[in-house]
């Protein structure tokens, strides 16, 4: 859907969306169409009883005085407490609403409620925001012979405001940013069958056109570095591992950097450890973490940030063959630190270890944040509605959280300690791949801190909101590209120089 921005000039034909507030009145601009239609618009709102409720809709078919134009009104709730937020919400509603619609255009007229919080070119762009997230869908593999075409709005979406060229300025950065969550959302959504490790460095490659340096180290490679956690989890697999290093270089040499670091299981089986049948074919999102990092590159080099970010993804296979590692088995980290292997579907911490080394080895960052569908005890714990965070540091836990808040991505805070490290100490190694039953996302955490030598790091497990089972205001079931806007947000405000 393209989309664009123009000062108001209210059209006389095709689709003219309205927006009406919580308390029922109309803007200056649909008072003029309800006089150019003899009062058509408020006889409509009269007759459905139409309140302005958030997300309800109403439209007007071919109104006396106006017969080429259908207008729908879009309720916006309280006008006055809008903020950018609810307003991309608003704007999901709008692309919702025209959906199915047959027009190949429509009109947004955007005027902000008196002492409205968010106004004029801030809110067109947070309504046209919202409306591109929302027109995603993964369908490539949806053929005219075996399914119903999905439905389709209008190809275009022009807002109408003043200081249009403003809101241009601000969505074309914020188009960017939605590129990578789209990016991040396809790479999740593709199935295993064709997404392996190299399959997955291949669209790490295409990064490069932004101007991210790509490199790809493979087994040999990694097996000379010591990556033996790693490769212990890929090795059940004919589908070879592969390490992929992203470097954006967008700030001064002397600038800080920051990591990421994404847990890039291709497809989950278990390994020997096998998983049950029933929903195991949900274990093509794995590999969210890595998602979520190439994502957040693509966004950052996409809008080309003042800022230094490496993202480094380690992508396996887990498959449980006859090459398979075994539950007691023994590996040793890159680190030098052993690993008692207990239940190999605990592997995602195993690809972190070494990842987080040689992150820490290789580039000596100033922070260092890893992401992961990495436990089922996160959504016990939390649901599918926030993502854990674990930290060594404060500062960098609240920075992360608000970076969250600011745009939308709930991220809860989970403790770290001595008593659950503890839990994975083992007689046989250095440690062991899991702890008891009770508090199993904390352990995972206190493991992969044994792997980060006290360098600024954070650790967040996304195994409950990097897929969503139900629809959500900003997206449709599938893919939710979690983290992604949040990164950029938090090297917008703490590390652009």
């Amino acid at each position: 859907m393209k989309i664009s921005f123009a000062e108001t000039k209210l059209p006389i034909s095709g689709y003219l969306v309205l927006l009406v507030g919580g308390d029922g009145e109309l803007s200056t601009s649909a008072k003029s169409i309800d006089k150019a239609t003899k009062g058509a618009v408020s006889r409509a709102i009269d007759a459905r009883s139409f309140t302005g409720n958030k997300g309800e809709s109403l439209t007007v078919y071919a109104p006396q005085g106006r017969e080429k134009l259908n207008i729908l009104l879009l309720g916006t709730g309280s006008g006055k407490k809008l903020d950018v937020l609810q307003a991309q919400e608003i704007g999901a509603h709008i692309y919702k609403a025209l959906r199915g619609v047959p027009a190949t255009s429509a009109t947004v007229v955007v005027e902000a409620a008196r002492g409205a919080k968010t106004k004029g070119a801030e809110l067109a762009s947070a309504l046209a925001a919202g409306a591109r997230l929302r027109d995603y869908s993964y369908d490539k593999f949806l053929t005219k012979a075996g399914s119903k075409p999905r439905p389709t709005g209008p190809d275009r979406l022009a807002f109408m405001v003043k200081g249009a060229a403003a809101a241009r300025r601000s969505y074309n950065e914020f188009a960017a940013i939605a590129d990578g969550v789209d990016f991040a959302r396809d790479l999740v959504s593709e199935p295993s069958n064709i997404k392996s490790p190299k399959w997955m460095a291949a669209q790490c490659r295409k990064l490069t056109k932004l101007g991210v340096k790509v490199e790809v180290l493979g087994e040999a490679q990694m097996k000379k570095l010591g990556m033996g956690s790693l490769l212990a989890v890929g090795q059940g697999s004919v589908r070879e591992s592969q390490m992929v290093i992203m470097r954006w270089n967008g700030g001064a040499k002397s600038a800080k950097t920051v990591s990421l670091i994404g847990k890039g299981v291709t497809f989950d089986t278990g390994g020997i450890s096998i998983k049950p049948a029933g929903g195991m074919e949900d274990m093509i999102w794995d590999m969210g973490g890595a998602g979520t990092v190439i994502g957040a590159m693509h966004a950052i080099a996409g809008r080309k940030a003042k800022a230094n970010v490496i993202g480094v993804v380690g992508l396996v296979e887990n498959m449980p063959d006859g090459n398979a590692q075994r539950p007691g088995d023994i590996v040793t980290s890159m680190s030098g630190q052993t690993i008692e292997v207990i239940n190999t579907d605990a592997e995602g911490r195993l690809v972190l270890a070494d990842a987080l080394w040689y992150t820490q080895k290789r580039f000596k960052p100033d922070v260092m944040i890893d992401f992961a569908t990495l436990t089922g005890a996160i959504m016990v714990a939390l649901g599918r509605e926030y993502a854990g965070l674990y930290a060594n540091d404060d500062a960098l836990a609240e920075k992360i959280v608000g970076a969250g808040n600011a745009v939308g991505e709930k991220i809860w805070r989970m403790p770290l300690h001595e008593a659950f490290d503890k839990q994975i100490n083992t007689p046989r190694a250095d440690m062991k791949n899991v702890g008891p039953r009770f508090g199993g996302s904390i352990t995972a955490a206190q493991f992969l801190q044994r792997f980060t030598n006290d360098v600024p790091w954070a650790h967040m497990d996304i195994a409950g909101v990097a897929w969503s089972d139900k629809e959500l205001p900003l997206m449709e079931k599938g893919a939710a590209g979690f983290a992604v806007r949040a990164m950029d947000q938090f090297v917008r405000e703490n590390y652009e120089n």
